[in-house]
């Protein structure tokens, strides 16, 4: 059954149309702060790809995508669940070199979605992904990329406390933490009242080492075997004051080298991945060696202009429930 929470005395803080006009100035002062903050170009992206070259993302690897035949084309297509990998085969087409990267907008359809009030069935995100060097492959060339990443959040909310009535706080400065760390800090705590429990101590927080096994045989979250690199990976949330819990703004990482894809692979009972175009090139060095991940567009308007809804900021499919649950609220969903 979806789940959704209405926070006791929650009331926009923007109307309707102020809310659309904030989200648009959001979205354009976000990208060129992440642009300077991490040198990367805006790119063009698809919408679907040729599932049969291992391009798409299949994330923790149950959700089915949205595939369909394209008769003229001779053959199937897939909606992307993100574009982790096209963003690491498209600079080795344009030719980057380290310290460059793209930015694009990702639209996606992930129909195995629970919906909730952070969850919607459409996903859009700021895809980035920048060429880096072996020598940058370290936790410090990682922390030092999120904490860019918040800088450029915190100056967005800032331009917009200038234009609207807002009262939402962020901390700009990062607290990290290992999975492994929060399974010692609160071992009889499920992995999200981890993360809850710690965001709401700290404020904002970066998750290192998710997809990996834990030293209880668990797993923080699953993730791909074929992109981030499970130890030098991680998931950025800030304390949501509406909803009281984390809120994950970006999943990123340093992505695999051929070491570490072949090690993740076996782990997850992959390697006949390996004949797929896109892990080919991987493992014969054709492809450089890059950072990136996925920010939500949808979720950073919402943390950002304090909603507590995600269909506040973004025009998705609801169950009857959840409209219902809203429209007594006072929560108007687009």
């Amino acid at each position: 059954m979806n789940k959704i929470t209405v926070p006791s005395g929650y009331v926009s803080k923007l109307s309707l149309y102020q809310t659309q006009t904030a989200i648009g100035l959001m979205k354009k002062i976000f990208l060129d702060e992440l642009c300077a903050a991490l040198h990367l170009k805006r790119v063009s992206a698809p919408l679907f790809v040729d599932p049969s070259i291992g391009i798409n993302d299949n994330l923790s690897g149950v959700e089915r995508p949205v595939r369909f035949d394209i008769p003229a084309a001779g053959c199937d297509a897939e909606v992307v669940h993100s574009l982790a990998k096209w963003k690491r085969y498209a600079l080795y087409k344009y030719g980057f070199a380290p310290g460059e990267g793209i930015c694009t907008d990702m639209n996606a359809i992930r129909r195995d979605e629970s919906l909730d009030n952070l969850h919607s069935v459409y996903v859009d995100q700021w895809d980035w992904e920048k060429v880096i060097t072996a020598s940058d492959r370290n936790r410090d060339y990682l922390q030092s990329t999120v904490s860019a990443i918040v800088r450029a959040i915190v100056n967005t909310l800032d331009h917009l406390k200038n234009d609207f009535d807002l009262d939402t706080e962020l901390d700009r400065n990062v607290t990290f933490v290992t999975s492994e760390e929060l399974l010692q800090l609160y071992p009889d705590k499920t992995p999200k009242e981890r993360e809850n429990l710690f965001a709401k101590e700290h404020g904002t927080i970066f998750i290192i080492g998710i997809g990996g096994a834990l030293s209880d045989g668990s797993i923080h979250d699953g993730r791909a075997p074929d992109y981030d690199d499970w130890t030098l990976n991680g998931d950025l949330l800030f304390y949501h004051k509406p909803l009281d819990c984390a809120m994950e703004i970006s999943s990123m990482g340093i992505r695999v080298d051929k070491a570490a894809m072949e090690r993740q692979l076996e782990i997850a009972g992959c390697n006949d991945r390996k004949g797929l175009l896109f892990h080919k090139l991987l493992l014969d060095g054709t492809l450089p060696l890059t950072i990136g991940g996925g920010i939500g567009q949808s979720r950073l308007s919402m943390l950002l202009l304090g909603k507590a809804h995600i269909g506040e900021v973004q025009a998705s499919v609801w169950d009857e429930q959840t409209h219902k649950v809203c429209e007594n609220n006072g929560i108007e969903l687009l």
